[in-house]
């Protein structure tokens, strides 16, 4: 297996996890099953199962990738560690149109006369700013075809334009690295670990047909920032593939 780097960068992002009420919110970061998601977009390898039915599944064939993400950093004269970017999670209000369970809301029903009547104000986070750096450590082949597919060389059909976990919010840039930068790698926590600032669960495989079988892990930025990612920086995503070849 070999390595990829990329620089990812998006004026609005949002990776939101499956949920439901008033508000939705957004992971601080792009996390590995969205990672995952876009770099088999980039290689036009199609993520979605052809078998019918009202929910589209994803095919249980896809190659796994081992990922890293983390957030680039430059050092001071003084030795202190600061972000490139400083991306932060925002709030907007929108009005939104659900379908009520039940006889709820009836009597709004009849005096709309057919236009929608159960309309609620929501309030949505959006991370502002996007920019990070995805390692990917996978098969030789499917690098290229990644490296290709950024360089509008691959030809073949692909599902749909790249967007930062919201179809209304396209990436900036993508830019392939020699190597990695300084960066505060998000690692995932152990379970004799303190609590740590910036905590956060991230998805790591989706399951559309049952959700309860979606998996995560809590993960947390490193407090110093290196160039190589640490161990417990990498995730094989969606899941641990049966054998693993380790790049030398």
């Amino acid at each position: 297996m070999e390595y990829l780097w990329l620089r990812i960068r998006a004026p609005f992002a949002a990776f939101r996890a499956f949920q439901a009420g008033v508000y939705r919110s957004t992971s601080p970061i792009m996390p590995p099953s969205a990672a995952f998601g876009l770099v088999l977009n980039l290689a036009s390898i199609e993520m979605r199962d052809s078998t019918p039915g009202v929910t589209t599944l994803i095919r249980q064939d896809l190659p796994c990738l081992n990922l890293a993400i983390g957030t680039p950093c430059y050092e001071t004269e003084s030795d202190e560690v600061i972000p490139v970017t400083e991306s932060a999670v925002s709030t907007l209000y929108q009005q939104l149109h659900s379908y009520p369970v039940g006889a709820s809301g009836k009597e709004l029903k009849l005096r709309t006369h057919g236009a929608k009547y159960w309309i609620t104000p929501v309030r949505r986070e959006v991370l502002v700013g996007l920019d990070m750096i995805l390692g990917v450590q996978a098969e030789q082949e499917i690098l290229e075809r990644v490296q290709l597919g950024l360089k509008g060389q691959l030809n073949e059909s692909r599902y749909g334009l790249p967007f930062a976990g919201d179809n209304s919010f396209l990436f900036d840039q993508i830019d392939i690295m020699d190597e990695p930068p300084l960066t505060r790698w998000y690692l995932r926590m152990q379970p004799d670990d303190r609590p740590r600032r910036g905590s956060y669960r991230l998805t790591v495989g989706i399951n559309r047909a049952d959700n309860s079988k979606t998996s995560s892990f809590l993960y947390a930025p490193m407090e110093n920032a290196v160039h190589s990612p640490p161990e417990l920086a990498w995730t094989w995503t969606p899941r641990m593939p049966e054998t693993v070849e380790v790049a030398q």
